[in-house]
């Protein structure tokens, strides 16, 4: 436009010669203006060096500048492009400190690499980046606004995580990046009317696979299973890169298990793992659905493999049941004592782990000390996840009156926002045979496994024989998949012993965290336990590993 507009100014034919001078000013002042114009338009082809104190960000070349842009707009990058990018902005901000967009995206790494690698050492030197970031930049500092709330909801602090992001949204609300940490803070708090406000403010502003993978965990809270399930296969075909589309097909396969689809959910994680084959989540994964078909000696390894890459009490926990459903006491002790021992630490990195805790305490450990815990975190955050670990361990401190009221709010439709949970509702069923509701209690039970028949290898098969004890007809007649009958969840395939060169019951050092030894160097299995001694308590928990040394909880 300003060359056009030059090219008539130049070639414009010569007027009449009265006002001679005023059209010379006026022809000088155009031709000055284009000549300015094209000077601007050349020089933002060059690189505009430092001026007035103000240091530019450089982009970054390769990887680093890809893993920048993701960074910022919150969008999966693999882990060795994340390390590249941490390297390059440490290095940058050793000579230019008053940087506070890189100190913002340094900051919001060091967020990533603690999510991804359960290492919550990088969480508080995420915080003192972004706080530099704050402290050197506009008023305006919307990146180290983002990677604050990032941070807080990495940590489970969803109501700070709330508090960071709502900043950022009113300070600018036409920027989408700042909805999907929104939306998973208000589904941490529970509050899903606000999640999906933000997601159809965040439709409003942008579309593509990030866009689609939060519409599917909308949609799953709100019980629109088949929505969530084709948004995230659209955001998986659509993905812009390999690591991009590995995060959306793990999250693709956890959907299928919490619908019951395990070979479906094997075939998604099976896909993450072609695509980045040490990616934990997908490896947890893989050993979920493995166990439930009875390949177990592969879902040890899974397990195995998954919390070396990603050392998560949650995952320590699974495989800690995993062993206890086959009998294999010493294994599940060991793993036991990570899940402390985690916990332990990522606390000291600013995690909230309560949740975890307090169901690892219900179910082995000290259940008043779990009320005590998720009571604790029902004040500070009321998600449904916390209502049901809150009800599951007032019935196993035998307050069952109190433990219902929170049951049903977490399965209820009114307050769970649709989510079907069958960990949920089996654990309402059991808490209403505690109180001798024997309809409800076999109605909520049946429906727990008609919504996941593999949803745990403790408490599935204990499921099915409340059922029994409970007077149901066979498990033919409980709508229940009719392939149950023949191959039933977590069938008594032949699976390895644990290596028991550690003491029982000892969790390995923090630095050098590990799992008992791969299968090959495992004995003979022991024996799984009768039916008579699965469920000594009568509250479908079954059977528990020995008495471990006693060991007191972190306050």
């Amino acid at each position: 436009m300003e060359i056009e507009q030059r090219q008539r100014i130049l070639t414009a034919p010569p007027g009449p010669r009265v006002r001679s001078g005023r059209r010379r000013s006026r022809a000088a002042r155009r031709a000055l203006i284009g000549v300015v114009a094209g000077c601007a338009v050349f020089g933002g082809a060059m690189v505009m060096l430092p001026s007035g104190g103000f240091t530019p960000t450089p982009a970054a070349p390769g990887p680093v500048a890809g893993a920048m842009t993701a960074v910022t707009a919150g969008v999966p990058v693999s882990l060795r492009d994340l390390a590249a990018l941490v390297g390059d902005r440490e290095a940058y901000l050793r000579t230019h400190p008053r940087d506070a967009e890189s100190w913002a995206v340094l900051g919001t790494a060091y967020v990533e690499q603690g999510r991804r690698t359960a290492t919550p050492g990088y969480f508080p030197k995420a915080e003192r980046a972004l706080r530099t970031s704050l402290t050197a930049g506009p008023t305006r500092n919307l990146a180290a606004l983002r990677g604050l709330a990032a941070l807080a909801n990495a940590r489970g602090d969803f109501r700070k995580g709330r508090e960071w992001g709502e900043t950022a949204r009113k300070l600018a609300p036409k920027e989408w990046t700042t909805y999907p940490l929104l939306i998973d803070s208000c589904r941490g708090l529970g509050d899903y009317k606000a999640s999906r406000k933000a997601l159809e403010k965040l439709q409003a502003l942008h579309s593509g696979p990030p866009v689609l993978a939060r519409a599917a965990q909308v949609y799953w809270d709100r019980g629109w299973r088949e929505d969530a399930v084709a948004a995230l296969s659209d955001a998986a075909a659509g993905a812009r890169t390999p690591t991009e589309r590995a995060v959306w097909l793990t999250e693709a396969g956890r959907l299928a298990w919490e619908r019951g689809d395990r070979e479906v959910s094997l075939h998604s994680y099976e896909g993450a793992l072609r695509i980045d084959r040490a990616e934990p989540a997908a490896l947890a994964g893989r050993g979920r659905a493995l166990a439930s078909l009875g390949r177990v000696p592969e879902a040890l390894r899974a397990y195995q493999a998954a919390f070396a890459g990603r050392p998560a009490p949650g995952y320590a926990l699974e495989l800690g049941e995993l062993y206890q459903s086959r009998g294999l006491d010493s294994a599940a002790r060991a793993q036991y004592g990570l899940v402390r021992t985690r916990v332990r630490t990522e606390t000291a990195g600013g995690v909230d782990d309560a949740l975890v805790l307090g169901l690892f305490e219900a179910d082995h450990g000290d259940a008043s000390e779990a009320v005590k815990r998720l009571r604790a975190e029902w004040k500070r955050q009321p998600g449904i996840g916390v209502a049901d670990a809150l009800g599951w361990a007032l019935h196993r401190d035998g307050k069952n009156k109190e433990a219902l009221k929170f049951a049903e709010r977490a399965t209820d439709k009114e307050h769970g926002g649709g989510v079907r949970s069958a960990l949920y509702v089996y654990h309402r069923g059991q808490i209403e045979r505690g109180l001798d509701l024997t309809g409800s209690a076999r109605r909520h039970i049946a429906e727990a496994l008609q919504i996941n028949p593999y949803f745990s290898p403790v408490l599935a098969p204990l499921a099915r024989r409340t059922l029994d004890t409970l007077g149901e007809p066979s498990t033919s007649s409980t709508s229940l998949p009719s392939e149950l009958e023949e191959d039933p969840a977590f069938p008594e395939p032949e699976v390895p012993e644990p290596d028991r060169t550690s003491p029982a019951g000892s969790a390995p050092a923090e630095s050098t965290p590990s799992v008992p030894a791969p299968a090959g160097s495992y004995e003979a299995p022991a024996p799984v336990p009768s039916e008579s001694a699965a469920d000594p308590a009568g509250d479908g928990r079954g059977p528990e590993p020995a008495p471990a040394p006693r060991r007191t909880a972190p306050h």
